[in-house]
């Protein structure tokens, strides 16, 4: 492997028609391209075939993040210019205030209101501007949280990422979402555990196989380009993530045992190698992590995992392949694209063993 590892070693061409805009017809029939690290050996197999990978008291370690209708349109006041409103985060839950993206961001400033909905049932005033593009957002609402936070659902649509060119459908507000999914608080979905149905996780369950859960909040930060060609001067942006007791000893005692102890997708890898003893085990916590993986890194929880395929340059590849390895990585997203795997959010999935 290269020493020191910069942007341009994870460029590579990406064929467009590769990028998956729509899920597959079942979750657990998407293609699995099982890798072997020790070996470098690829394999050919369906997502439903993961299960012959796992054994009794091996374990899973999958994020229970649920997407929010993020993406909202509005109105501004007086000129009616339509205005894309993302939610990235609540700050205030009283207040109703909101740290979000607005596009276009040079029509708004500080005390432009903006209206939603037909009825206009639902205005807010920006209060703050954060950073370019982002601003503070307080919503005027005169209903209950419960009440306001049933308009958010009602007036936003599924946050399908920018490169999905096309309003989102009831197919989306299914799919962009795990099975498992129950913490709200993502604006992207954590798109390796797509893959699992309920099926799946049932036949895991009965051959003995340990789920554990943990929450990350994925938000846009994941997405956000690499500017910098030495990738230790790139910042990750904060998320919320919660490692709860109950997983720490399902976990633990994985490690413990010498089982497999795999984790379901990057988000999944950050959480847990951001709370680790000087033992090598993993300890309950809440709050934030900014962790940013990139070769060469040692893991200290998890030895296999599932994650999709990334697109050029992404931390999502650069966290991939200091797991895989670089030449293997390589190795397999070449073979992937010969083979016509489809990549990204609703793409094929990868086994690293």
């Amino acid at each position: 492997m290269i020493n020191k590892m910069k942007l341009s070693h994870f460029d590579f061409d990406l064929p467009n028609d590769l990028l998956a805009d729509r899920p597959s017809e079942n979750r657990d029939e998407s293609r699995l391209m099982v890798v072997d690290k020790k070996s470098g050996k690829i394999e050919h197999k369906l997502f439903k075939d993961l299960i012959d990978y796992f054994n009794d008291d091996d374990v899973i370690i999958l994020n229970n993040t649920k997407v929010f209708p993020a993406r909202m349109y509005g109105n501004k006041e007086k000129t009616g210019a339509k205005i894309e409103v993302f939610l990235l985060r609540e700050l205030n839950k009283e207040n109703r205030l909101w740290d979000v993206l607005v596009d276009p961001a040079r029509k708004i400033r500080i005390g432009n209101k903006l209206y939603f909905g037909d009825d206009d049932s639902l205005v807010a005033e920006v209060i703050d501007n954060t950073t370019s593009r982002g601003r503070t957002l307080r919503f005027l609402f005169d209903g209950s949280y419960a009440r306001f936070r049933d308009k958010l659902n009602e007036l936003g649509e599924t946050p399908l990422p920018k490169y999905i060119n096309r309003v989102p459908d009831k197919e989306d507000d299914e799919r962009y979402q795990t099975v498992y999914a129950k913490n709200i608080g993502a604006v992207a979905a954590p798109t390796a555990g797509m893959h699992f149905s309920k099926h799946l996780l049932k036949r895991l369950e009965i051959k003995g196989v340990s789920m554990a859960e943990v929450t990350l909040h994925v938000g846009l930060g994941t997405f956000r380009p690499v500017e910098v060609e030495d990738l230790s001067k790139h910042k990750m942006e904060s998320e919320k993530i919660i490692i709860s007791p109950k997983a720490c000893d399902i976990i633990n005692t994985g490690i413990k045992d010498n089982k497999r102890v795999c984790v379901v997708g990057t988000t999944t890898m950050r959480t847990v190698e951001s709370s680790v003893s000087t033992y090598g085990t993993l300890i309950p916590f809440e709050g934030w992590t900014n962790k940013f993986i990139f070769p060469p890194y040692n893991f200290k929880i998890p030895n296999c995992m599932v994650t999709n395929f990334h697109t050029p340059k992404s931390t999502l590849m650069m966290q991939t392949s200091a797991f895989c390895g670089f030449d293997l990585l390589k190795k397999a997203y070449k073979e992937a694209i010969k083979e016509k795997y489809r990549f990204f959010s609703y793409g094929d999935a990868m086994f690293i063993k």
